[in-house]
C-alpha cells in the first residue's frame, strides 16, 4: 500500500497575497511543492510504485523523523530603484529555487538562513528583515515518515558589489528581475512567499 502524501501547508504572516495574473490564452504549467518531484517525474514514480507494489510489499512505517530547515528570499533593488531583484540558485536537477538548508544543532532558524545564504550564494553582507512564513510537507523514506518544515525569511543584500558565487553541486546562480524570478521559480509554495515578500517591500516593511 502506497503512502498518500498530502499537499504542503504554507503559513504566512498576514493575508495571503493575491494569485499572480496569467494570460488565459497561454497554458500555464502548475508549479509543484518544494522538494516534491515534478509532475512528469511523479507520474513515472507512481507508475513504478504501482509495478513494484505488486511484487514487493513496502515495509511498515517504523519511525517518524522531523527535519527542520530554513532559508531566505534574498532581494535587492535594481539600479534605477524601480524594480525588485531576487537571487535564485539552480539545483543539481536544474530547478531554480532559493538558498536554504537543514538547521544544525544549537542553531536558530534565522541563524541557519544566514549561514545557508552565505554557503550557497557567497553573500555575507545581508540583513534579515522579517520572517515570511513556513512550508510543511511530508514524504516517505523507506520505513521512515519524514516531516519537514522550512522557515523562510525576507533577506536584503546590502552590498551590490558582492558577487554571488555558487557551490559546486549547483548548476547556476543569478539575480532575476522580480517577474522573471516568478516565472523561473519551480515551486508553487515558494512563489506564494515571494509575492508576499514583494508586498512587504513595496509597503516599506
Amino acid at each position: 500500500m502506497s503512502l498518500q502524501t498530502p499537499p504542503p501547508k504554507v503559513q504566512t504572516e498576514g493575508k495571503r497575497p493575491p494569485a499572480p495574473k496569467t494570460n488565459t490564452k497561454v497554458p500555464v504549467q502548475r508549479k509543484v511543492p518544494e522538494a516534491l518531484p515534478l509532475k512528469s517525474e511523479r507520474e513515472k514514480t507512481n507508475a513504478f510504485s504501482r509495478l513494484t507494489t505488486r511484487v514487493f510489499k513496502k515495509p511498515a512505517i517504523q519511525e517518524i523523523v522531523r527535519e527542520p530547515t530554513a532559508g531566505g528570499i534574498v532581494f535587492r533593488l535594481s539600479r534605477d530603484r524601480k524594480d525588485i531583484e531576487i537571487l535564485l540558485i539552480q539545483d543539481s536537477k536544474g530547478r531554480w529555487t532559493i538558498p536554504k538548508g537543514h538547521i544544525e544543532p544549537g542553531e536558530t532558524a534565522k541563524q541557519t538562513a544566514i549561514r545557508e545564504i552565505g554557503e550557497e550564494s557567497g553573500l555575507f553582507h545581508i540583513q534579515v528583515l522579517m520572517w515570511l512564513g513556513k512550508i510543511q510537507f511530508q514524504y516517505r523514506r523507506i520505513d521512515k515518515l519524514v516531516l519537514m518544515t522550512t522557515q523562510i525569511y525576507l533577506v536584503r543584500a546590502l552590498d551590490d558589489a558582492e558577487t554571488p558565487t555558487k557551490e559546486q553541486w549547483m548548476k547556476g546562480i543569478k539575480w532575476f528581475k522580480f517577474n522573471d524570478a516568478i516565472d523561473a521559480i519551480e515551486y508553487e509554495d515558494i512563489e506564494k512567499l515571494m509575492l508576499l515578500a514583494k508586498n512587504k517591500i513595496r509597503q516599506g516593511l
